[in-house]
């Protein structure tokens, strides 16, 4: 069973949502908050799997609360609730650990399979738009800060894993990985979990902010 923490200043959004998955078989809603704060508070009662977190609202926005919550070092997991396709709060949220985003208009099934998908330890989108996503706001000047280069974590991957986090950082799978060094998919993954531990990143979304920050892709490149 899933369970589900919705944090939205909308009483209708949060009940929308509420209705929808509370309708399915492994899903449970735990808990609502009508702002960040209140999410960080329900997270430490409630102890979720997931997070649905709006970006905007009122007082402690999506992404602080995002980053409150994941800076415990816990097992929750949080899925940014947006607007825009392209927020200027979206890269934040993805540097703040969140597992990806949503459209807060997509249908109402897309939100059933965005739970699962990211409860069971997976970005929402695919690498190609984790690349689009980043590579905007790096071109924006957005992504790079002073010393990323020497972030925690990027000064130990081997040659090896330096040359796989930038080709998930452009967006391959494992599979084309594998296909493009030569090497089994099975090896391929393990380079990429080896890559994701080093990092401290859950996903590829935070795989991909680390490189750009890094400096180990440069948009257009």
């Amino acid at each position: 069973m899933i369970s589900v923490l919705i944090a939205d200043d909308q009483t209708m959004v949060r009940q929308s949502f509420r209705a929808v998955l509370d309708a399915q078989d492994d899903i449970r809603v735990v808990g609502e908050a009508a702002d960040g704060a209140e999410a960080v508070s329900g997270c430490a009662e409630l102890s979720p799997d997931v997070v649905l977190m709006d970006v905007r609202m009122p007082g402690v926005d999506g992404v602080e609360a995002t980053r409150r919550i994941l800076g415990t070092g816990g097992a929750v997991r949080v899925l940014m609730l947006t607007t825009f396709d392209i927020d200027e709060y979206v890269y934040g949220a993805l540097r703040a650990g969140a597992s990806g985003f949503l459209l807060k208009d997509a249908p109402l099934d897309d939100l059933v399979v965005a739970v699962r998908v990211v409860a069971a330890g997976n970005a929402l989108f695919a690498p190609s738009v984790t690349r689009r996503l980043i590579g905007e706001f790096a071109v924006r000047g957005q992504a790079a800060e002073p010393g990323a280069r020497g972030r925690s974590g990027i000064s130990d991957l081997t040659e090896r894993e330096t040359e796989v986090l930038r080709l998930v950082a452009k967006g391959l799978s494992n599979k084309e990985i594998a296909e493009v060094l030569v090497i089994a998919e099975q090896t391929a993954k393990t380079h990429v979990s080896r890559v994701f531990g080093k990092l401290g990143a859950r996903d590829r979304a935070q795989a991909v902010v680390a490189a750009y920050e890094a400096g180990i892709v440069v948009p257009g490149r």
